[in-house]
């Protein structure tokens, strides 16, 4: 990769970067670029070429030939010498005038896409991308395999970015703090990089100071670019390790989470970990500080891809206790532990720490929003016989915003809770037995945590809980550790001679309720214009109101907080497809959020002109933020599906004229643009039982014309349908979409799909199967067998009473039963 030098009358103030013998690198990168690679970027058919005699001073470049400009401007397409001169010539012009440089421009080995000009000199930055192919770059082909390596690469990317821009205040782009996670503003694919950022452009009052802007363009942002992307050059070799470093740690974070899950634990600490930060400020490790050494009694030893033989502590499932004295450590191990939710940069110390992904921390939070909870496994029978089974508070005190956030948790999935009596109401987590004695069950609303958690346990929630005042935890503790001063060490033994010693009257509750699911309804619109704005890691604004979120504590990156506003603004506006509707849950609907995620990255939330620095948040922190939102409105039923009248004829000619064939079928995507990606082949008929046309007589349950694609179209886009078309597809079935009577809607079939009775493909279905080979699943025109089949999809995986469950759960029994009956 060739070297950007800058002309010799360009010296810098900072260090002298810039010299005619080259550009030094900064902080660790010793020397320049060799003689060889001097002279400038070879750009198109220029050949190359140096940058001199392009002095920066107020002289008018060009100016007096300058041509009447349109108010207009459409992107233009050129080299760095194009955009530079014409920053020249706008200099003294009005800031609007900066619009007509929006496009992209060849610098060689990279280009630059000015995508966005601000307004005015006080509106947010600008935004830029430089694009390079990652082996011009000199990237290993190794480090882009998979997902992961990408993934990592990019986070290096993004970082050795805001490093080599910080001397320059115009540049601006996200810093990053210990953890490697998903970015908008790096991407990387095996024949792409491309890096976001923002650049504040110059200005006087409003008048464009063109040759500042000129200078940024080809010195400071080159520079930037060419130091963040260069791995090729003679002295890159150290970027290069760096950038390896890099993503092996991230590799081997990925697979100690696969072990966890291979082996059934819920965490893992590396022996030699650093768990100690610098202080409550600063999340760099503490120099001198303790390394972690796991008792010889949860010692286990994990073989990963790079670090090779590891031991460490595991953490199996149940309730583990963290015991010890004050500033011995206990909260330290916790903080550690909650982190581990994310990977870590090398030299973090905790690159090995790992737990769950959707593990949670949960604390009290005096003033908080509660929605329609139901909190009354912890709080109940209130005075003046208010119902806690849908509670909904907009000052919620600690006990019950505590008690609140436990149950929306375990509503999105949350495997595993973290708590630390610090920050906890102490009267949700105990109550001892004089105050049992003092205050009668009868006048105590609240059942402690204690009496609950060896209950959650036995329904597959495990609990990591820091408590240093009370041994009533003792009794229901299936491991039971101590810090002390820095050393882990395991009393589980002598915490059950304690017990036995000192035995107390249990509480217990048998088991946890059920979780009932809730179905957010849209948000009411707004007035006047919506707006979507995230400060720090602490809160949102979305419109007129404020969401705190200070308390959701595993929130680690501002960017973080910028997504989550983003993704709650998608789920309750109606106008995106992924918002809530009222006929799916807030789990359902978190799951399908991150579906858009992995498939088209961070651009797939909120709506056109989006902030450029977003990180992938975590679901679960996202329903936490979401939950403290005030004007949340929940259904404790998911609502009904209605399939007739003047909607589904607008959809019905809104699909119809979006099909590009008469028959509705598309001629090039294979599936029909209104639905769900495979639900209908262009080559069959809707209802999967023949070609396009086919005759009533041509299918066996048929008594009406066959409809087109288009007709369909309003049931398939659906979410219900949608679902209950995948969960059978799950089951190893084909969907299909029929009529029984012509006066109704359409049914939904099952067609088996094993080789004895699946039709020969582009056959008609009654050339090898006979009309019993396929059963109805549901009639969508009947709102209470869609509302049936919905209450089915939602207890999946949940025991049905009478029904045993089995692999799959509900639905799948249900289906299988249908089957028999049929075949």
């Amino acid at each position: 990769m060739s070297n950007y030098r800058a002309d010799d009358n360009y010296p810098r103030s900072q260090g002298g970067r810039y010299s005619k013998s080259g550009y030094g690198k900064q902080n660790d990168r010793q020397g320049g670029y060799s003689n060889d690679r001097r002279g400038g970027y070879q750009s198109g058919q220029q050949g190359r070429r140096g940058y001199q005699n392009r002095g920066y001073d107020n002289r008018n470049q060009g100016r007096d030939d300058r041509r009447f400009e349109p108010r207009e401007f459409t992107r233009r397409t050129g080299t760095d010498q194009d955009l530079i001169s014409r920053l020249h010539d706008l200099d003294g012009r009005n800031y609007g005038a900066y619009k007509s440089v929006i496009g992209d421009y060849d610098y060689g080995d990279f280009k630059l896409h000015v995508d966005r000009i601000q307004s005015d000199p006080y509106a947010p930055p600008s935004q830029l991308r430089a694009t390079a192919n990652p082996a011009d770059m000199g990237i290993p082909a190794d480090l882009l395999e998979t997902a992961d390596q990408r993934l990592a690469v990019a986070d290096f990317l993004a970082r050795e970015f805001a490093t080599y821009s910080k001397p320059t205040e115009e540049i601006r782009i996200a810093r990053s703090g210990q953890e490697i996670l998903q970015r908008s503003y790096a991407t990387v694919s095996p024949t792409h990089v491309e890096l976001r950022f923002q650049c504040q452009f110059p200005a006087r009052g409003r008048t464009i100071l063109g040759h500042a802007m000129a200078r940024l363009a080809d010195v400071d942002i080159p520079y930037a670019v060419m130091d963040t992307f260069d791995f090729v050059s003679e002295d890159a070799t150290e970027h290069l390790d760096d950038l390896r470093r890099h993503v092996q740690t991230y590799v081997d974070y990925r697979a100690l989470q696969k072990e966890l899950v291979n082996r059934g634990w819920i965490g893992f600490v590396a022996d030699g970990a650093v768990l100690a930060r610098r202080s409550g400020v600063s999340d760099l490790p503490l120099t001198d500080a303790t390394a972690f050494t796991s008792p010889d009694s949860l010692r286990e030893t994990v073989t990963l891809p790079h670090a090779g033989q590891v031991s460490g502590m595991a953490l199996k499932p149940g309730v583990t206790v963290i015991v010890g004295g004050g500033y011995h450590g206990k909260s330290t191990l916790l903080n550690a532990l909650q982190r581990g939710v994310y990977p870590h940069v090398p030299k973090d110390g905790r690159e090995l720490v790992a737990l769950v992904p959707d593990a949670m921390k949960v604390r009290a939070a005096d003033g908080r929003a509660v929605t329609g909870v139901d909190v009354s496994a912890f709080i109940n029978g209130l005075p003046g016989g208010g119902s806690t089974t849908q509670f909904s508070t907009e000052n919620a005190s600690g006990s019950t915003s505590q008690a609140a956030s436990i149950v929306e948790a375990l509503e999105v999935g949350v495997p595993v809770l973290l708590i630390d009596e610090d920050t906890s109401a102490t009267n949700l987590m105990i109550r001892d037995e004089r105050m049992r004695a003092l205050v009668h069950a009868d006048k105590e609303p609240i059942t402690p945590f204690v009496d609950r958690i060896a209950g959650l346990a036995r329904a597959g929630v495990s609990t990591i809980l820091v408590m240093g005042g009370s041994g009533d935890y003792l009794d229901v503790a299936d491991l039971v550790l101590m810090m002390d001063n820095y050393e882990c060490v395991d009393v589980t033994s002598q915490a059950r001679e304690v017990v036995a010693d000192r035995p107390r009257n249990r509480c217990d509750e048998d088991a946890f309720p059920p979780v009932r699911p809730r179905f957010p309804l849209p948000g009411k619109r707004h007035g006047g214009r919506a707006k979507t704005k995230s400060r720090g890691l602490d809160q949102i604004s979305l419109d007129r109101q404020d969401i705190d979120v200070s308390d959701v504590e595993q929130i680690v990156d501002a960017g973080q907080t910028e997504s989550i506003a983003w993704s709650i603004r998608t789920l309750l506006d109606s106008s995106h497809a992924n918002s809530f509707d009222g006929s799916i849950s807030l789990a359902d609907a978190l799951v399908r959020l991150d579906g858009v995620m992995d498939n088209h990255g961070l651009d797939g939330l909120g709506s056109g002109d989006k902030p450029a620095f977003l990180v992938r948040p975590r679901r679960v922190d996202v329903a936490a933020a979401l939950n403290r939102f005030r004007s949340l409105r929940v259904a404790a039923e998911p609502k009904p599906v209605e399939f007739s009248g003047e909607d589904v004829a607008a959809s019905v000619a809104s699909s119809t004229s979006s099909m590009s064939s008469p028959t509705g079928n598309s001629s090039d995507s294979g599936t029909s643009p209104q639905s769900p990606a495979g639900s209908v082949a262009s080559g069959t008929s809707p209802a999967g039982s023949g070609t396009p046309g086919t005759s009533p007589s041509d299918s066996p349950a048929a008594s009406g014309t066959s409809p087109a694609a288009a007709e369909f179209s309003p049931y398939l886009s659906h979410p219900r349908v949608a679902r209950l078309q995948q969960a059978i597809r799950d089951l190893g079935f084909t969907p299909e979409l029929d009529y029984l009577d012509s006066e109704d809607g359409p049914v939904l079939f099952a067609r088996p799909t094993d080789a004895e009775t699946a039709p020969t493909a582009g056959a008609s279905s009654t050339a090898a199967t006979p009309s019993s080979s396929r059963f109805m699943v549901a009639a969508l025109a009947d709102a209470n067998e869609c509302n049936q089949i919905d209450a089915l999809i939602a207890e999946d995986d949940i025991d049905a009473g009478d029904h045993p469950v089995g692999e799959g759960g509900f639905l799948s029994h249900w289906v299988r039963l249908q089957v028999e009956e049929n075949r």
